[in-house]
């Protein structure tokens, strides 16, 4: 691992937030186009271009899967100039290609950076998942629950009854029975069809988005992204590896996981200090989408420090050329 001293976070932030900006606006033409490999391979060129600019010796350990499988932005690239300390890189270099591709809400760009060695190496496969907001006593909800005792043990600590307490759930047909589960305690389902990151970070600011807890499976890789926005934001993210075959179970032996069962907790996933940076590309409840006039092309970032619990929201503002 590498010295935690070496990781100027301060210094590299905005540099982060340069790598999320230009992979939304390389991706803007694309919005609404119906195009969603053209959209990705936009924001993961961009992204790329502009990460090998920073005085890092970075190595993608969440990335677009395996080199042979995705040569873009591939788990185990390097990336930066090579000098500087040496960090772990969690991306999405667009974060809902098929709500870019319709013009959907919350399609972001994703990036985390951390000390050498603190990103959890989650293979491709599917991860079981669970998060609430801050100011909850650990293990307020465990994924060893039922939907509905989670929903409940959330209402007790809150201090209402399940009717006030909102899920937010992706939807997929692997979900209809947690759904009906959850709906038959009372409480309300705001359902996402893409972009779970998002899904877990209106956990962080439940106030604002209305959402108090995010539940169910999704790619393992978005998991420790997640866990990086809450890091930063607060709050409790819970994550166990899901296996469906011999092929997804040697993945996670080549990134050196060995117990197959294992609950990892936001500390677990994401062990020291991390940088998280993400850009709208379209409009949703976190994010302001790229926004265009005759001369100029807005963005809105998201940039945020766990080492100060910084939250900063920044406009860039760029002519159209």
């Amino acid at each position: 691992m590498a010295d935690a001293a070496e990781f100027q976070d301060r210094l590299l932030s905005l540099g982060l937030a340069r790598v999320s900006e230009a992979a939304a606006l390389a991706s803007a033409r694309l919005v609404g186009r119906g195009d969603e490999k053209a959209a990705d391979q936009a924001a993961v060129t961009a992204m790329r271009n502009q990460l090998n600019l920073l005085d890092i010796k970075g190595v993608v350990v969440i990335g677009e899967g395996e080199r042979d499988e995705a040569p873009m932005l591939y788990i185990g690239e390097e990336v930066g100039s090579g000098t500087g300390p040496a960090v772990d890189i969690a991306l999405d270099p667009l974060e809902g290609t098929t709500l870019t591709a319709k013009d959907m809400p919350n399609a972001l760009t994703v990036i985390a950076m951390a000390p050498r060695g603190t990103l959890l190496h989650a293979p491709d496969v599917y991860m079981d998942k669970l998060a609430i907001g801050p100011g909850y006593a650990p293990d307020t909800v465990t994924l060893d629950m039922s939907p509905a005792e989670r929903v409940q043990a959330l209402a007790r600590a809150k201090g209402c009854g399940a009717e006030n307490i909102t899920v937010c759930i992706l939807e997929r047909p692997r979900h209809e029975a947690m759904i009906a589960e959850v709906r038959a305690t009372g409480a309300a389902i705001r359902l996402i069809t893409d972009g779970d990151v998002a899904g877990v970070i209106h956990c962080a600011e439940s106030d604002v988005t209305g959402i108090d807890m995010y539940m169910g499976s999704g790619g393992a890789p978005e998991g420790v992204l997640a866990a990086s926005a809450l890091k930063c934001m607060g709050g409790q993210i819970y994550g166990r590896l899901l296996f469906r075959n011999d092929d997804e179970r040697a993945r996670a032996a080549k990134a050196g996981i060995t117990d197959l069962n294992r609950v990892y907790t936001r500390d677990e996933m994401v062990t020291a200090d991390v940088i998280f940076a993400a850009t709208g590309v379209t409009s949703g409840s976190i994010l302001a989408g790229i926004k265009r006039e005759p001369d100029w092309i807005t963005t809105e970032t998201l940039l945020m420090r766990s080492k100060t619990g910084s939250v900063r929201r920044m406009t860039y503002r760029s002519p159209v050329r």
